[in-house]
């Protein structure tokens, strides 16, 4: 329905409705910005059909769909092999989505102890408050996990672990949770759909924080679960109810960084490779995580799981612990102190203070997160110049 020319309308009246979306008959080369939280309707049956999901449409942008976020989801899906896939407004409201979703009061879910900081909030201090227990178990005892898997709603796990980089056995423990008809879980962020497809491995939701690889440019926040149709229905209905989807312009931008996931994911790995050999054989280097070195206790699973490359995030620890470690930090020139991950510029962060600040000393060291443990995410610049910065700030550690 148009609104007929009237030129005896007022002024503010035709500036506010006369702007009209001109047909278009072509393909454009970019999913185009669908940059609106509302639509509307010929008629208040056709607002309740689409509303209550009875036909196709769109009503409101707080989770009932939009065409820019449902362009993203549909990619994300085709990337992970997955039926379907529901776009967050962050990876933290994803993975809070999930869980909310298939589990409640006086429920159990299992998970794997080495998280995120913000995952590490939200399964101790956050679920507890829900009435959901927590069961943690290392993800590298496939059998351990198993013998947790009775009863539980879902078993959770990252692909490549925040901060340390482990690596965890996705074929092993997605077999354990279909044999315990347990919903499998994993957060994908760290590997990206380039390097890893964890619903191979038989894992039900794959998580991605889309603020790191996905988008790839330090520019959007986002998330996103890769499931199956029928559980994006019920995610859609959670995020429906308490907020946290995705919005037009954050989809834009994650699409557009797919466009470039297997080019970057491929300088992001090189680079990181050249930088873990260097700080391997460093002086001042006490330890290098990275699964891209044969020392790394988890090299054989990672040369299975990720034949594409071992991506861009590593580890180390500076020898002497936290003030050497803040000192290298703060030497960087090229190379910035900053949040976040997987984007074009390198970032690094001192895990102990900054990402994993809500962990006490007893459990950082519990996870493996030593107190001069410093996380970096290799960006795209010249191998050479991220070497120079990082041999020049050690000097000064």
């Amino acid at each position: 329905m148009t609104m007929p020319e009237d030129p005896k309308r007022g002024f503010a009246t035709r500036a506010v409705h006369g702007g009209r979306t001109p047909p278009v008959e072509q393909t454009p080369s970019s999913v185009p910005l669908y940059q609106t939280s509302t639509w509307r309707f010929d008629t208040s049956e056709d607002y309740a059909e689409v509303i209550n999901f009875r036909r196709p449409g769109y009503v409101y942008g707080r989770g009932y769909g939009n065409p820019t976020v449902e362009a993203f989801e549909s990619l994300m899906a085709d990337l992970e092999g997955t039926e379907a896939a529901y776009g967050f407004g962050s990876g933290m409201a994803a993975i809070h989505a999930v869980v909310t979703t298939l589990a409640e009061t006086g429920d159990r879910v299992v998970s794997s102890p080495e998280l995120y900081g913000g995952a590490y909030s939200l399964f101790h201090h956050v679920l507890p408050r829900y009435g959901i227990e927590v069961t943690f178990v290392s993800p590298h005892d496939p059998d351990a996990v198993a013998e947790a898997l009775p009863g539980a709603k879902l078993f959770h796990v990252e692909t490549i672990a925040n901060p340390n980089v482990t690596v965890a056995d996705l074929a092993a423990l997605g077999e354990r949770c279909r044999t315990a008809g347990v919903p499998a879980v994993v957060d994908n962020t760290f590997a990206s759909p380039y390097l890893c497809n964890p619903a191979g491995f038989g894992f039900d939701v794959v998580l991605h924080s889309a603020t790191k690889y996905v988008g790839g440019h330090h520019d959007l926040i986002g998330g996103v679960a890769c499931t199956t149709g029928e559980l994006r229905n019920r995610l859609r209905k959670t995020a429906i109810d308490v907020g946290g989807a995705m919005q037009p312009l954050d989809a834009w931008l994650a699409i557009r960084g797919l466009i470039t996931l297997e080019l970057r994911m491929q300088r992001h790995s090189s680079n990181a490779q050249a930088l873990g050999e260097f700080l391997e054989g460093h002086a001042k280097v006490e330890r290098v995580h990275y699964p891209g070195l044969a020392s790394h206790p988890h090299h054989e699973v990672a040369k299975r799981e990720l034949p594409r490359g071992f991506g861009g995030m590593l580890a180390f620890e500076v020898e002497g612990g936290v003030d050497p470690a803040v000192r290298f930090c703060d030497a960087l020139e090229l190379s910035w102190v900053g949040t976040s991950l997987g984007g074009h510029k390198t970032l690094v962060g001192h895990a102990a203070s900054t990402t994993h600040r809500q962990m006490d000393t007893e459990a950082r060291r519990a996870a493996g997160i030593g107190d001069g443990l410093i996380r970096v995410s290799v960006g795209l610049e010249d191998p050479d110049d991220i070497l120079e910065d990082f041999d020049r700030a050690l000097e000064k550690a």
